[in-house]
């Protein structure tokens, strides 16, 4: 009979957390394994049994694989002492990662296979002949210095990808912890590079030891709950994850948690920027014309420094300078920099011009200022610049709509805001009135209220005169006034038009709104700006533009429907179904729920009604119009849709019970913290000019406009 393996004691005491669970966990799945081998008659020489990679540093979590290597002397026969020694494991329902190789052979695989040389610099004797352990790890370490550049080389790219793929653990809605940015298997990446001769900075050891702990602690109770072999730390989990380690609230843990991962990633960003210049030697970039212009600040080996005789002390605007040079340059700050210009004097109030001209700047340099913030804000040196930060940084926003913590949201907006300058009259206040459209975000109070207010001191504050301090404030009032209207108005409706160009008063302040809008949509989530969206925020900007130059409200919501040729369809009297691309056009003999009927059909056949109108005729006839999206991104089969509208106007097709059928075949979504929870209906008879609105919020699923 073989031993078994009982964890429950261990999983159900809730003060084991972190580092400590991971060494309790795996010193009773080495007892256990000690105990197998012993039952299937292991011998004493000439085989042994070894933990390697994650097991083998004695971090198994709840959900890990058991990665174990059988290894043995070539005349040694261990087939069958292999069966009796996995088959046990795999009816535990453990997830076992196992080889079967002699050491040589195991040598030869991690001299070209980075996983399998990664896995023995973890080596750990566990049975048997301990002579075979101790061999492998002296062997695996001597190889991986051994091919040490090549190793760097392949992990530095392997790191980036893995970032690319996995995304940000210190900013994400729902992160990674094992493979994000800022994640566990960067920390092991960091370890693996210190054994192939690369060095830390002084206090970067201790500093992600204690964050790794933090993001460790994460993934055991994330996986001791939800019983699943999973490193992605879902919305719905983060109370359960946070009350489990101690934390008042999901808000106050993520936050934790974001503060631990940007310290992995910002000592995992310096070291293998440290590989990177290693592996390629000095590389002398060419300074250009306005980059000379910064004085105290150069570009060495790829970094950015201070010049010789640079004093921060006496100089504020030179964090400023070494922000702006880094972002047009790409390039990282050099740490001995950093660390002097902690010594900055702060910026005298209201800022000088120059003061506010760098700051421009630096976020007009686009994507790289992303990073240079972080790296400023990481050493301590953005707050200075900007106290409300303080509020917001690495605080959730723990909402369906966001990816990002608001302080990583603001910046990401910002820097998207560059790209769409040529739009706008005024650059300098789209950067910065991008920057702060959610800075009341994390304080008491409606956000964008707040938001209003703390610009009244934070616009003065920069230098900004009375008139740009209120554009600022119209920005940050009336920042979803675009999207929100785009998406949920009727924009042929001449209430909806004179609304919004009396809302933003001027041309200028529309121009920058729509600017705004995408920058801050893009930096929202992949949901949140599509090709849809644009079209609609851009008809609305083109005919609030048309009111505000002086046009009439009537000629910019002429939309021409319905057509000439919908007209000439509807004299004919007579049932036609038209569907070209995106949209489909049903003329029928008007009755009472007739749009109902073809908004169920649609829904039937999976597609999404992103807009409709509806025309009744005086002839008696109806005339509507949908534009749709398939749910599957799969070419729509109008010739099936058109067949069920046939039968749903006839009355020959059980449209009730086909969606109900429908509705419980297809999972429903999940519920995420900040999506509608329950219906509400707003009814509006002012924003109209001639029609009464009706706003109707309510869950997503199968037919619901059907129901509505």
């Amino acid at each position: 009979m073989a031993p078994e393996l009982d964890r429950r004691a261990l999983l159900e005491d809730s003060s084991a957390r972190g580092v400590a669970f991971c060494g309790l966990l795996s010193q009773k799945v080495d007892a256990w394994l000690a105990r197998l081998w012993d039952a299937a008659g292991g011998p004493e020489k000439g085989a042994a049994l070894v933990a390697v990679g994650g097991y083998g540093r004695a971090e198994l979590s709840p959900g890990s694989d058991i990665d174990v290597y059988l290894l043995y002397e070539p005349k040694v026969a261990v087939g069958e002492l292999a069966e009796r020694i996995w088959y046990p494991i795999w009816d535990e329902g453990v997830k076992l990662g196992h080889a079967v190789r002699t050491v040589k052979e195991t040598l030869a695989l991690a001299s070209d296979d980075l996983d399998t040389a990664t896995a023995i610099l973890s080596v750990r004797f566990l049975a048997g002949d301990k002579r075979l352990a101790d061999e492998l790890a002296a062997k695996g370490l001597e190889l991986w210095q051994k091919r040490s550049k090549r190793w760097l080389d392949e992990m530095d790219v392997r790191v980036r990808d893995r970032h690319e793929e996995s995304g940000e653990v210190a900013f994400l809605l729902e992160p990674d912890l094992k493979n994000g940015r800022g994640g566990l298997r960067d920390v092991h990446a960091i370890g693996w590079a210190e054994l192939a001769g690369m060095s830390l900075l002084p206090g970067d050891h201790e500093a992600i030891a204690e964050a790794y702990e933090v993001v460790l602690s994460a993934r055991v109770e994330l996986q001791r709950r939800t019983g699943r072999h999973s490193d992605i730390l879902l919305l719905e989990e983060q109370d359960a994850v946070a009350a489990a380690l101690g934390f008042d609230d999901a808000d106050v843990f993520m936050r934790a948690l974001s503060t631990a991962a940007r310290t992995i990633a910002w000592v995992s960003d310096e070291l293998w920027f440290s590989v990177r210049s290693a592996l390629d030697g000095p590389t002398r970039r060419k300074l250009r014309r306005d980059e000379e212009a910064l004085v105290g600040v150069v570009v060495r080996d790829g970094s950015v420094a201070l010049a010789a005789g640079a004093e921060p002390a006496n100089d504020p605007y030179l964090v400023l300078r070494v922000a702006v040079t880094a972002a047009r340059n790409d390039a990282r700050i050099e740490r001995t920099t950093l660390d002097r210009l902690a010594e900055s004097k702060p910026l005298a109030t209201p800022w000088s011009e120059e003061a506010r001209r760098l700051f421009v700047e630096l976020f007009l340099a686009g994507r790289p200022a992303v990073q240079v913030v972080e790296t400023l804000d990481q050493r301590g040196l953005w707050e200075p610049i900007f106290p409300e930060w303080s509020v917001i940084r690495c605080r959730p926003q723990r909402n369906a709509y966001h990816r990002f913590t608001i302080d990583r949201h603001l910046c990401e907006a910002a820097a998207n805001s560059a790209d769409f300058v040529d739009r706008v009259d005024r650059p300098d206040l789209l950067v910065i009135g991008t920057l702060l459209h959610d800075i009341g975000k994390g304080r008491p109070g409606d956000h964008t209220d707040v938001g209003v207010e703390l610009i009244t001191e934070i616009g003065p504050r920069m230098g900004f005169d009375e008139a740009d301090t209120l554009m600022l404030q119209q920005m940050c009032r009336h920042h979803l006034l675009l999207a929100d209207t785009a998406t949920r108005r009727d924009l042929s409706d001449d209430g909806t038009v004179s609304f919004v160009a009396d809302s933003v008063g001027s041309l200028t302040c529309l121009r920058l709104l729509d600017a705004l809008t995408e920058a801050d949509s893009l930096a929202t989530g992949t949901a949140a700006w599509g090709k849809w969206k644009e079209e609609l925020v851009g008809v609305l900007v083109d005919r609030v533009a048309h009111v505000l130059a002086g046009g009439s409200v009537a000629d910019a919501t002429e939309t021409g429907f319905p057509t000439q040729h919908q007209r000439d369809l509807l004299a004919q009297r007579r049932r036609i179904i038209e569907a070209v691309d995106d949209q489909i056009v049903v003329i029928s003999p008007d009755r009472p729920g007739l749009f109902s009927r073809v908004a169920g059909v649609l829904s039937l056949n999976g597609l999404t009604v992103l807009e409709a109108a509806a025309h009744s005729a005086d002839n008696q006839m109806a005339l509507e119009q949908f534009r749709v999206q398939s749910n599957f991104d799969a070419e729509i089969s109008w010739d099936r849709v058109i067949r069920d509208l046939e039968k749903a106007l006839d009355g020959r097709l059980a449209l009730a019970a086909r969606l109900e059928e429908r509705s419980k075949t297809y999972r429903r979504p999940r519920r995420l913290p900040g999506l509608v929870t329950h219906p509400e209906v707003i009814v509006d008879n002012h924003l109209s000019h001639d029609a009464t609105v009706l706003e109707v919020r309510a869950p997503d699923g199968v037919g619901v406009l059907w129901r509505i």
